[in-house]
């Protein structure tokens, strides 16, 4: 792409093109500014480039290198297992596919092992993955075993017609026992690794339906249950984070050395998943046990039983497919 800037005197360019180009982070502009994929008037330039009006930038962004995961034998825990899916209980720490600084160890290289031949299934680089959980966070993530199990279980999540419950621990206590947060999430615009509110008309229509379960004093924490009506990039952390209580060991968008608890790991679990099965069409239901650092939130506590009938539908419009991030 080019791009003539009309009136930026001064401005450096690496800062200039994030602005330009918010889906790039920093990181990869400058990546490609010393790959030489962006000029300046048809040569090399560099991040301290001054910027200005007239002058020529080409900016080239090149195709992706499709890196093919390999078989690992990392045992992990089923929860359901037929021809045509698999429900996994993913550990906390576990990246979900390959990608840049994880190129094994991933939820993908242990399902390519215990599975056998995932390849093809929704491409090289996320074969079976109709849906992602961040690293951190633990509990139900469901793959499809075949391309007609993928197409099913990615226009589900598109159309919102899966049922996903979270247990999160929370910062404080909220004033209300219950309410939704209905807002807009995008991207930050200074700190690309983070998520947060944005103005109607940017950003992704995002849903969370939350539920006080316990409040311990002790730690000055809550125990909430969060349903999803989307699925945008760390949905329920830029919720609560924005209702005022950040998720308990979160690195991203709290301060964990500041909170009373101190559980080891972010407190958010994908606690059940409910979607239509593939090939019969009947609803499956499944639950993740709870990791054992929810414990001291669960003494003599009765936890609900949500409803996991599929969702009566408004006129939303449905997500897209690629935006099934689950947190």
């Amino acid at each position: 792409m080019t791009i003539t800037p009309d009136s930026t005197p001064g401005t450096r360019l690496d800062q200039y093109l994030a602005a330009q180009l918010p889906e790039l982070s920093r990181a990869r502009i400058q990546a490609l500014l010393k790959s030489g994929d962006i000029t300046v008037n048809g040569k090399p330039a560099k991040p301290k480039t001054p910027v200005e009006a007239g002058m020529r930038i080409d900016v080239n962004i090149p195709e992706p290198a499709a890196a093919e995961a390999r078989p690992q034998d990392i045992p992990v825990s089923v929860l359901y297992e037929d021809s045509d899916v698999i429900v996994i209980d993913k550990e906390s720490g576990m990246v979900v596919h390959p990608a840049a600084g994880n190129p094994d160890g991933t939820l993908v290289n242990a399902l390519l092992f215990h599975c056998g031949d995932l390849s093809g299934i929704g491409g090289v680089e996320r074969p079976g993955i109709v849906h992602r959980l961040d690293k951190d966070t633990s509990g139900c993530i469901v793959v499809a075993k075949n391309d007609a199990a993928h197409l099913s279980l990615t226009t589900q999540f598109a159309h919102r017609d899966t049922s996903k419950i979270y247990l999160a621990v929370v910062q404080g206590r909220p004033r209300q026992d219950e309410g939704t947060v209905f807002t807009n999430i995008g991207r930050h615009p200074v700190n690309r690794m983070k998520m947060c509110v944005v103005n109607p008309g940017s950003g992704k229509p995002a849903i969370t339906d939350w539920r006080v379960l316990r409040y311990d004093a002790a730690t000055d924490s809550t125990l909430v249950m969060c349903t999803l009506h989307t699925g945008r990039t760390h949905q329920i952390r830029v919720h609560m984070l924005h209702l005022g209580h950040p998720l308990v060991g979160d690195p991203i968008y709290a301060h964990p050395q500041r909170q009373k608890a101190k559980p080891g790991r972010l407190m958010l679990h994908a606690w059940q998943l409910a979607f239509n099965h593939p090939r019969t069409g009947e609803r499956v239901a499944l639950k993740a046990p709870l990791p054992p650092e929810y414990q001291p939130w669960l003494i003599d506590l009765e936890l609900p039983t949500p409803d996991m009938s599929a969702p009566k539908h408004s006129d939303q419009e449905s997500d897209d497919p690629e935006d099934n991030w689950d947190e």
